[in-house]
């Protein structure tokens, strides 16, 4: 059985003078309109575009709350302690209990997979872009606030309209696939996966291929359909 819980995560707590301004130049997201709409998902993205995590943002009394995979936090807290500079911004991983942050959903992998929403954790960080992973259809992109950490490529990409490769979830006929496996069409790799629970799998690969059957290694995987449109 996976592994399923509050545990998966832990919650950075973002405060400060600066908060918003420091997190509106990083993430994918308005975080300035984080107090009108409450929680949002969001990405924080290299320069190349490509996504370091998928974070849940919420506002807390004190400051903004960051949950992010268990695995990534202490990476993603340095790496933004790093790119503090002098903006008037406190940035710690919280020892709170914040369950009552987190939908049963996200607690969930499998449930996740289901609903294609995708984990980037320590497995799968920075191999993927916003769109190859339907964060522009998951409403955890804003293309209308100023320049954010990756923006120039992620709006070039929303702009050129097309994405060639998003992602897709899967029934393997068998368990035993890991994240990051290539995924094939007959001999050729065509994607790779990001997440998997068991036989449930979500993979970005060709939006050509999303109708067909395709392979990991010798492991038959049925697309299954979103429960939104790619």
């Amino acid at each position: 059985m996976p592994e399923v819980g509050i545990e998966l995560y832990k919650l950075i707590k973002v405060s400060g003078t600066d908060a918003v301004d420091f997190l509106q130049g990083q993430l994918t997201q308005d975080v300035s309109s984080l107090q009108e709409t409450g929680p949002m998902l969001a990405a924080w993205c290299n320069a190349r575009g490509r996504v370091i995590v998928v974070i849940r943002l919420t506002k807390v009394d004190d400051g903004i709350a960051m949950i992010v995979p268990d695995d990534i936090a202490d990476k993603v807290l340095n790496t933004l302690l790093m790119y503090r500079f002098r903006a008037k911004v406190d940035i710690v991983l919280s020892e709170n209990d914040f369950a009552d942050l987190l939908d049963e959903r996200d607690q969930d992998p499998r449930a996740l997979i289901h609903a294609g929403i995708p984990r980037i954790d320590s497995s799968n960080t920075e191999a993927f872009t916003p769109h190859m992973l339907n964060l522009d259809k998951l409403g955890a992109i804003s293309f209308t606030k100023g320049c954010y950490t990756g923006q120039e490529i992620v709006a070039r990409t929303e702009h050129l309209g097309k994405t060639k490769r998003r992602m897709m979830r899967y029934l393997a006929a068998k368990d035993g696939i890991e994240a990051g496996a290539a995924v094939a069409d007959g001999e050729r790799k065509v994607g790779e996966v990001v997440n998997v629970v068991g036989g449930d799998l979500l993979a970005v690969t060709p939006v050509e291929s999303h109708a067909r059957e395709l392979h990991v290694g010798q492991v038959k995987i049925l697309p299954q359909g979103l429960p939104y449109p790619v």
